[in-house]
């Protein structure tokens, strides 16, 4: 008979195999049940009551398996019905060809036997899936998931040694007991582990006495548990946080009920106990717990053996507060055995080196760089025993004791003061300059309305000017040096105080309202009823009031060069350098720098009257001012400030500047600060209710200051001086008498230029706007706005 080709019948069999799966299954079951007495004997007395139970099982599981197909498969059914005999002739033929080709088949079975094999355990996975599912026609709780472990045991949680010494390892659901299986010996145990390939993932189940196998998941997972990862390979460790809950805080929350008003009130039954306690406390029936001990009384106290209680350790200290040593300098690149070129020395370089080793002078370094080309040609250093020394005179000489050093830095002693456009206004630019003026200006003064004003120069002439405009109005040719001008603050009268050489001169301006102009002609064109009173001899030789109306036929020379429009002459007997008026428009004081005793004399406007306040010399009288509420009276010498009270007629103050000559003096519109410029370029600022000496003083100034002013309204004062430059200073008084004045610099202006070494000689604030007026000896006058 021919043979048939090897690959054919493999082909064949594989094709039984997968076309039959569950009828092979059937007959491997036949198998296994179809055993003689003895085998069973043997096999009951071999193995436990749980491989009945198994063999039962698939006893069951093959019958289903046979109503299955049964039910289900039409094609095999039929195929087995109608073709047996063509089943036993291919029988027969194949017993003949596997007696003339044994090597062959033999071959063929192993292969069939495998595939069978893993054809039964995948119907088995099947069929257990269907039962678990439902859909198969078996019990659906003969296979339960729910645990892993082995539930045929009934004994519990009862450790298994306690079955050591008994045949069986407990009780099966039956109450029957389960057999213990055999066990090998060392022999069966060695053969296994070196035949068996399941023999390493084999697991002895405590609970039953079997042996497990274990699947390759339960394997990967023991591993990844012994090697110290999670059991779940698919479980990823690093994924994405996910917010079950808003990280963001809701204005609204969701839960927010109020608590009941009986919870604020106070247990009944607690205020009993309390009140038990606090009574058992105060009988001394019940003591209160001690309190807690802190963890510095638990630590363990060292104490001094050979010291007293009054003295300090300073040991014990140190210890704890230790001081470290002084380091030593790191080494640079100029100390390495192969410096770059750089830090190599120059022949220069080494003569004035060696030059200041010998006399001793400062060295850039202590020692020369030398270049080598490896280590181990340099030399040994030969200053090393020098730097060993000094280096333990360090240690031996540093400090002992630690000593707080307070570190300031200098931004920290600068004041914050705020930003100058937060303090606005203030002039900052030059509007209108005012020309007309042939020599140094010395004198301004404003209108009390703000429209006008007038400039006195050395040219001997008075300009009256509209100050928006700067239209020169009128011009008084008074035929002398014109030292001051000062405009009367009465707004009932048009009148300007102009005192030049040694007269004062009280003139209609003639500009303005004309009633007021012809009211004031009026009021002073006629002496007032002075009977009866008669002056003191030492003031009628230093003042005399003349009219020059009355000077008609030119007898007296004084009253000659008086220009149009002046009312009254004030004579004095030396030169006046300086006119001011009280701020009711009534009294004016003069200056007389030369008059000694009588250098401050003050005027009556209404009864034209004079007064001498001062009978003594103080010094050099500079400047007078009044205080603009207070009956005071300001008198500014070369050094100091007095004040004097003229109800009283006494002196209530002295202020004590560190000028060496005071130039000029203005007075706050409140009244209780003052500041002062003098020769030696300072501008010292003074409150009266604090102290008689300086509570500021600005240098802000590189040559001598001339003038200083205070606005009337505005939080403004500015100064001005030789050097040309006006400084523009933000001076705010507060009410609060705790709080000090704020002094800013905010702006510093510069327009006018010098000539014969003088600069700005005079400054005027507008009474309303903040604007100012600063006249030159350039013969300019400028508004700043």
């Amino acid at each position: 008979m021919p043979k048939r080709p090897l690959v054919k019948e493999i082909a064949i069999e594989n094709k039984d195999v997968k076309g039959k799966p569950e009828s092979e299954d059937e007959a491997l079951g036949d198998l296994h049940l179809d055993k003689s007495d003895d085998e069973r004997e043997s096999d009951d007395s071999d193995s436990s009551e749980y491989s009945d139970l198994e063999d039962s099982e698939d006893d069951d599981d093959s019958g289903e398996e046979e109503g299955e197909n049964d039910d289900g498969s039409d094609d095999e059914g039929s195929d087995d019905g109608d073709s047996g005999k063509e089943s036993e002739e291919e029988e027969s033929a194949q017993t003949k060809d596997e007696e003339e080709r044994p090597n062959e088949d033999n071959l063929t079975m192993d292969l069939a036997n495998k595939e069978k094999s893993s054809s039964k355990s995948k119907v088995k996975k099947v069929k257990d899936k269907k039962s678990v599912d439902g859909s198969g026609k078996g019990d659906e709780y003969a296979y339960d998931s729910s645990d892993e472990e082995d539930i045929r045991n009934t004994i519990g949680n009862i450790p298994t040694n306690w079955y050591d010494e008994y045949p069986h390892i407990g009780y099966n659901l039956d109450g029957v007991q389960i057999r213990k299986p055999k066990r090998g010996d060392e022999l069966e145990q060695f053969l296994s582990r070196m035949e068996n390939p399941e023999h390493g993932v084999t697991v002895d189940d405590k609970m039953t006495g079997q042996s497990v196998v274990l699947s390759e998941k339960d394997a990967n997972i023991v591993k990844r548990i012994e090697a110290g990862k999670v059991p779940d390979s698919e479980y990823n460790l690093y994924q994405p946080w996910i917010e079950w809950y808003s990280s963001e805080v809701m204005d609204t929350p969701i839960n927010n009920v109020p608590e009941t008003k009986t919870s604020f009130l106070p247990s009944v039954s607690e205020k009993k106990m309390v009140s038990k306690m606090v009574h058992s406390i105060k009988m001394g029936w019940m003591k209160p717990r001690p309190a807690p001990t802190t963890e510095e009384d638990q630590t363990k106290k060292f104490y001094m053996l050979w010291q007293t209680d009054d003295q300090i350790d300073d040991n014990v200290r140190r210890i704890h507060d230790p001081i470290p040593a002084p380091k030593m300098k790191l080494p640079g690149h100029e100390e390495s055995y192969n410096p770059p070129p750089e830090y190599l020395f120059t022949e220069g370089e080494k003569k004035e080196w060696e030059r200041a080793k010998q006399e001793g002078d400062r060295q850039k370094l202590p020692f020369v760089p030398q270049k080598y080309s490896c280590l181990r040609k340099v030399p040994a250093w030969r200053d090393f025993v020098r730097e060993r020394f000094d280096r333990c005179m360090d240690l031996y000489l540093a400090p002992r004791t630690r000593k707080m050093r307070l570190t300031i830095q200098p931004e920290d002693l600068v004041p914050q003061l705020p930003r100058p456009q937060d303090l606005q206004p203030f002039p900052t630019v030059c509007s209108i300059t005012y020309k007309g003026h042939n020599n140094m200006i010395r004198s301004i003064t404003v209108e009390p309305r703000g429209q006008y004003f007038m400039s006195g120069s050395d040219d001997g002439t008075c300009k009256i000017w509209e100050l928006q405009t700067g239209r020169c109005l009128k011009t008084f040719q008074v035929g002398g040096v014109v030292k001051s001008v000062a405009w009367c603050p009465n707004q009932a009268l048009s009148l300007v105080a102009v005192a030049t050489e040694n007269k004062v001169l009280l003139i209609n301006t003639g500009v303005g309202d004309k009633l007021v102009n012809e009211r004031t002609d009026e009021i002073l064109s006629e002496e007032p009823d002075n009977a009866g009173y008669v002056p003191p001899v030492r003031l009628a030789q230093a003042v005399k009031w003349l009219i020059p109306a009355n000077n008609a036929d030119g007898g007296d020379d004084d009253l000659k060069d008086c220009p149009k429009g002046t009312l009254i002459v004030v004579k004095h007997f030396k030169a006046v350098s300086k006119v001011t008026w009280h701020t009711k428009g009534d009294y004016f004081a003069t200056v007389l720098p030369e008059g000694d005793n009588r250098s401050v004399i003050i005027h009556q406007l209404s009864k034209w009257r004079s007064q001498l306040p001062f009978s003594k010399s103080k010094g050099l009288v500079q400047t007078v001012l009044f205080h603009p509420i207070r009956p005071f009276l300001f008198v500014a010498t070369q050094k100091n400030v007095r004040i004097y009270d003229l109800v009283k007629q006494e002196m209530t103050k002295k202020l004590q500047s560190s000028a060496k000559w005071i130039s000029s003096m203005a007075i706050h519109p409140g009244g209780d600060n003052l500041i002062i410029g003098s020769f030696d370029k300072k501008v010292q600022w003074f409150d009266l209710d604090l102290s008689s000496l300086a509570y500021q003083t600005l240098r802000y100034h590189a040559d001598a200051v001339r003038a200083v002013d205070f606005h009337k309204r505005y939080p403004l004062f500015a100064s001005a001086g030789d050097d040309t430059a006006i400084t523009v200073s933000h001076g705010m008084v507060y009410s609060d008498l705790l709080q000090n004045p704020l002094i800013v610099p905010v702006k510093k202006l510069r327009g006018h230029t010098k000539y014969d070494d003088f600069g700005v000689q005079c400054l005027h604030w507008h009474p309303t706007q903040p604007w100012l007026l600063s006249a030159a000896a350039d013969g300019y006058i400028k508004l700043w706005t």
